[in-house]
């Protein structure tokens, strides 16, 4: 089989599809938390947690939202060859998240798994959650909504712009 360019097997996600499977997400964590049902907080993975866990922690009634931000990837994106150990940034209100317990961790996806398997090592006993998953990173992931293949690109209504594109038959 032939190496493809990232565009060339990609999963396109529209701001819509990314809310309602955030909101899915949210359904499926409903009733899940260790205090009767409920959870603490939501800490968001920034960047790309922070919108689904904005709607998880809405569906949720979760007043107590933070954010730890992990860099895993060198600024050219997720090519192998750009990869790194992962590093913490910045960490959410240790007060807060002592080991973990009742925590609701958010991502939007988990690739290798490299940024998760960071995080649950601060924080063992927080329930991690991803909209999207890849096999590699799924034993990081407690709880997601949508398995892609490995070789899959995802585009995020984040990374993408609305720009003309020429029509198929020409201009003419």
């Amino acid at each position: 089989m032939k190496d493809r360019l990232p565009h060339e097997k990609g999963f396109h996600v529209s701001w819509d599809q990314i809310h309602r499977d955030s909101r899915a997400l949210a359904w499926r964590l409903d009733g899940q938390g260790p205090d009767d049902g409920a959870w603490r907080a939501v800490v968001a993975i920034t960047r790309g947690g922070m919108a689904p866990a904005m709607i998880v922690s809405r569906e949720l009634d979760i007043r107590t939202v933070d954010t730890i931000s992990v860099k895993s990837y060198h600024s050219g994106g997720g090519k192998a060859d750009q990869r790194r150990d992962a590093e913490v940034l910045k960490s959410p209100d240790n007060t807060l998240m002592g080991d973990g317990e009742g925590i609701l961790i958010v991502d939007d996806l988990v690739d290798t798994g490299k940024t998760l398997e960071l995080v649950r090592s601060l924080y063992p006993k927080a329930h991690i959650a991803t909209v999207y998953a890849k096999p590699m990173g799924r034993p990081q992931v407690d709880t997601f909504i949508t398995e892609v293949s490995q070789d899959t690109w995802i585009f995020f209504p984040w990374d993408m712009a609305l720009q003309y594109v020429e029509p198929y038959r020409g201009t003419n």
